[in-house]
């Protein structure tokens, strides 16, 4: 399953209750509403995931949980998130042994390491499990860019077979594409880029807006793939105001509360993140109803 990772990856939010609690079934329900609309793998307890608000034992059943839901249809990926070296390479052992098939892995969330002390934190874990690893490459968010340089210097630690590209300048495609070659899988990182990524030879997307509308963002996926950009537009064209809120600073929020509205998914988050209200709250309902509208009645030119 590993050699194939392609096509679209969802970043699954994890399900809470009105008091903030874990919600295993309605987590394994959306899962499960992913998988029968045809994407490639899941992603569970990424930043999406509210994987730094989670205790150990929770990371550990919701792994388990999507493990047993996926049942093998498609492989399921969990989110590293660790501010130290020895807590990473603890976890990726650990969620190993929980049934995650493998690894997509952020910088350390505690210090903007430099490029040599970046590429020592991906060896480092690479060594501790036999996974496959995905780079989670976010410097905008998180301060650490893997360039094609560190890549580089990363292609000899063949448990990184991929990275998650979303550094935001749509040129580092094609620079790691000249500069590796198809070393590794280059997976579109941000929703709203997603057409873009693919005309330049993105083969995957980690996806957070297909947890609202996976059937659609699929076919976007496979639009692209086969190359029928015209068509791919016009769906992308309706979901573009959607696939903004991905970018947002409260994208757990916004996505909780698009898949509530679309399909009826509890919308509730874990302290500190709060519920939308006011301005903010209507202006994700507007966005959501707009797309909603756009999917009932596609323009036909």
């Amino acid at each position: 399953m590993t050699a194939t990772w392609r096509g679209v990856f969802p970043a699954v939010t994890t399900k809470m209750d009105e008091a903030g609690q874990v919600n295993l079934t309605a987590t394994q329900h959306s899962i499960d509403r992913l998988i029968e609309n045809g994407v490639s793998g899941v992603v569970v307890l990424p930043m999406l995931g509210e994987n730094a608000s989670l205790t150990s034992t929770e990371r550990e059943t919701v792994i388990r949980a999507a493990v047993e839901v996926a049942g093998g249809r498609v492989p399921v990926l969990s989110g590293l998130a660790e501010i130290t070296l020895a807590s990473a390479k603890a976890n990726a052992r650990n969620y190993e042994a929980f049934g995650a098939q493998g690894l997509m892995v952020f910088p350390s969330l505690g210090y903007k390491s430099d490029p040599r002390e970046t590429v020592a934190w991906y060896r480092e874990i690479a060594a501790a499990s036999s996974l496959p690893i995905m780079i989670y490459n976010n410097p905008i968010a998180y301060g650490v860019d893997v360039t094609p340089d560190v890549l580089e210097m990363l292609c000899d630690t063949k448990e990184i077979v991929c990275v998650k590209e979303e550094s935001g300048d749509i040129r580092r495609i094609t620079d790691i594409a000249v500069a590796l070659g198809d070393r590794f899988s280059v997976f579109c990182g941000v929703d709203d880029l997603i057409v873009e990524s693919m005309a330049l030879g993105a083969t995957g997307w980690v996806s957070g807006m297909t947890n609202v509308w996976p059937k659609q963002c699929v076919e976007i996926f496979q639009l692209c793939a086969q190359e029928k950009f015209s068509r791919a537009r016009e769906l992308y064209r309706i979901l573009t105001p959607s696939f903004h809120l991905d970018t947002h600073v409260k994208l757990v929020q916004y996505i909780k509360l698009a898949e509530h509205l679309v399909y009826g998914a509890p919308e509730w988050t874990r302290s500190p993140r709060l519920a939308l209200v006011g301005a903010e709250r209507d202006f994700v309902i507007a966005t959501v109803n707009g797309a909603i509208r756009g999917l009932a009645n596609p323009d036909p030119g």
